[in-house]
């Protein structure tokens, strides 16, 4: 959604966080022997660790037993070594910076933990140990923080790479290692409850702070360098930078794209935090008189670079091709002006979420994006409309809400989204679970108003979010109308019972179609499904509110009306995008047949 800084091609400065995590975990460890020692809950540590003693049965102990076996220290080191030589031999594009991330974290956390336990000494839970007790101290559990980190980081990657429901079995499956084997060490006897949890955060930091500092890179293993065609002639390009999302490499490797396109002219305009279009709007409609930057011809033949300004008494006359290097707030910043003028739009997602660009299967590495689109063709892609009070009319391109999903954006740290990329957002999102619910209308093509509670509204013209987990399983850019979803869990449960529901549909599931359907049930009354052309919101109380990731003023109306194929947008030839989007006439007909239905 917001945009991040791109880490350069070396490991980032986030690995200096590891000494901090190392003194953190002790200092927690310090406490739970010490002062907290006698205090719930840690005060009912011990009987947690003799029921499950008291209750052991032949299946569990046995199965227990093999849990132990595939998170030891030498099953663990073998497998990564395993993997890491996979990611290196992959055909004609090893994944160095993958493989860097797998065998970093790994030994990280256990040099954390080994770290650890020279300062934090506990003994073991006093009751019968199904496995022989290592010299180390108890306190954190090593076996669960090294399954954290290999399984975990196995997660991660395949998240990255699988599609579609396969990615959400393997990535669920991997998952449960870690959380299989804490149960493991507490039903053996081998570690109190606190040992296992510190496990867990130990193994999920040191991914965290690992991947931040190198998966950055890895995106330039997702795709080979592709040959780039002969000139075609000289276009005109106008390219909107984010200046902190787009770094001095990737803006170079765009230019070069682009000029071996035929886009001669080229000119680079940056935003700003007043104007996240760049400036854009002149370009347009050839009225720019001073542009930025202006790549010329000549340069065809040499390095790629700017030439310096063009001559300022010269108008730059109406493009051929808008491109946008930034995130989805860049995006629907452009997108807004763009819309309805039949001038393409290639987009280079270097944002943290990019759902945009995720939602339309372009590839997550810039130049390869880039260079997917240039050798596509444009499509005609739905665009919302919305307005609201403080609000002028604008368009977006992926989702606006209101409730939890803005209260979670405007209050997500910047800090930690130039170094944990999108995981920011989950630690906001904690902060959150407990707000109060808010009352809401919601009127849908004009019909009678429905009066519902809810923890947060969505509209979204695309359905997935990160790691494809499919909030909106009915949206498509190209459907002629708006997906509309409440989310209203009731407890932990609640959540649960939502998440476990969403995980379930899998990207490309199909949720509720017909206009006002509701499908409660199936959640357990946290999620309710509309789907209309336009769609009206009236909040009892004023609400945060957010549109493509951008926080907009807390207000008590949102009105978003669809615009049916009127951005047009460059993207990889049909076999290569998926069932997302559909193109050509079928994308029209497809939009025409469903904006009857939501009509009817």
């Amino acid at each position: 959604m917001t945009n991040a800084h791109d880490v350069g091609a070396r490991p980032g400065p986030a690995l200096l966080l590891l000494p901090v995590q190392t003194a953190v975990m002790a200092v927690l460890g310090l406490l739970v022997t010490g002062p907290l020692a006698a205090h719930w809950p840690l005060s009912a540590e011990d009987g947690v660790n003799r029921a499950l003693a008291a209750h052991r049965a032949p299946f569990a102990t046995a199965l227990t037993d093999w849990l132990s076996l595939v998170a030891d220290t030498q099953t663990v080191i073998g497998l990564t070594l395993l993997c890491v030589l996979g990611l290196l031999l992959v055909p004609r594009a090893p994944r160095w910076w993958e493989a860097g991330f797998l065998a970093v974290s790994v030994a990280a956390q256990s040099a954390v933990f080994l770290l650890v336990t020279l300062v934090v000494n506990r003994d073991r839970p006093d009751v019968p140990r199904l496995d022989g007790a290592p010299p180390t101290s108890s306190f954190p559990s090593g076996h669960v923080g090294a399954s954290v980190a290999l399984y975990g980081g196995l997660a991660v990657l395949a998240a990255r790479h699988l599609r579609g429901l396969w990615r959400n079995l393997v990535v669920g499956l991997l998952l449960l290692f870690p959380l299989a084997v804490a149960f493991s060490r507490l039903y053996r006897g081998m570690h109190h409850p606190s040992d296992v949890v510190v496990g867990l955060l130990n193994g999920a930091c040191t991914l965290l702070v690992v991947g931040s500092a190198l998966l950055t890179n890895a995106r330039k293993d997702e795709a080979a360098p592709e040959p780039e065609p002969a000139v075609r002639g000289t276009r005109r390009a106008v390219v909107v930078r984010h200046p902190h999302a787009c770094d001095d490499e990737t803006t170079a490797e765009v230019r070069a794209v682009l000029l071996r396109h035929g886009y001669a002219e080229q000119r680079w305009t940056d935003t700003t935090p007043e104007d996240p279009s760049g400036g854009l709007a002149p370009y347009l409609t050839g009225t720019a008189a001073e542009p930025a930057e202006l790549v010329g011809p000549a340069e065809l033949v040499g390095p790629a670079g700017p030439a310096g300004p063009a001559d300022p008494a010269e108008p730059f006359a109406p493009v051929d091709l808008v491109v946008v290097c930034g995130g989805d707030g860049t995006v629907r910043a452009c997108a807004d002006l763009v819309a309805g003028t039949g001038i393409p739009l290639a987009i280079v997602p270097c944002g943290t979420g990019n759902l945009l660009a995720r939602n339309l299967g372009l590839p997550t590495e810039p130049v390869a994006a880039l260079r997917g689109a240039l050798s596509g063709r444009a499509t005609g892609l739905d665009v919302g409309r919305i307005q609201g009070d403080g609000l002028a009319p604008t368009r977006f391109a992926v989702m606006a809400g209101a409730g939890f999903d803005a209260a979670m954006v405007r209050d997500a740290s910047p800090r930690l989204k130039e170094r944990l990329g999108w995981a920011a957002y989950v630690l906001s999102a904690a902060r959150h679970l407990r707000d109060p619910r808010m009352r809401v209308s919601i009127r849908l093509d004009g019909g009678v108003p429905l009066e519902r509670r809810a923890r947060m509204v969505v509209i979204g013209n695309v359905g997935s979010l990160q790691g494809g987990l499919p909030l909106l399983p009915e949206a498509r850019p190209d459907s002629g109308r708006l997906e509309v979803v409440l989310l209203d869990p009731r407890g932990v449960t609640g959540w649960l019972a939502a998440a476990g529901y969403l995980v379930s549909r899998g990207p490309g599931g199909r949720a509720p179609s017909a206009s006002g359907t509701r499908e409660r049930t199936a959640a357990h009354g946290a999620l309710e499904y509309f789907g209309a052309a336009r769609v009206d919101l009236r909040f009892a109380r004023p609400q945060p509110r957010e549109l493509d990731g951008d926080v907009l003023p807390a207000g008590t109306r949102l009105t978003a009306e669809v615009e049916p194929g009127a951005l047009r947008v460059c993207l990889p030839a049909p076999a290569r995008i998926g069932a997302q989007v559909r193109t050509g006439g079928e994308a029209e007909e497809h939009g025409h047949r469903d904006a009857r239905t939501a009509a009817q």
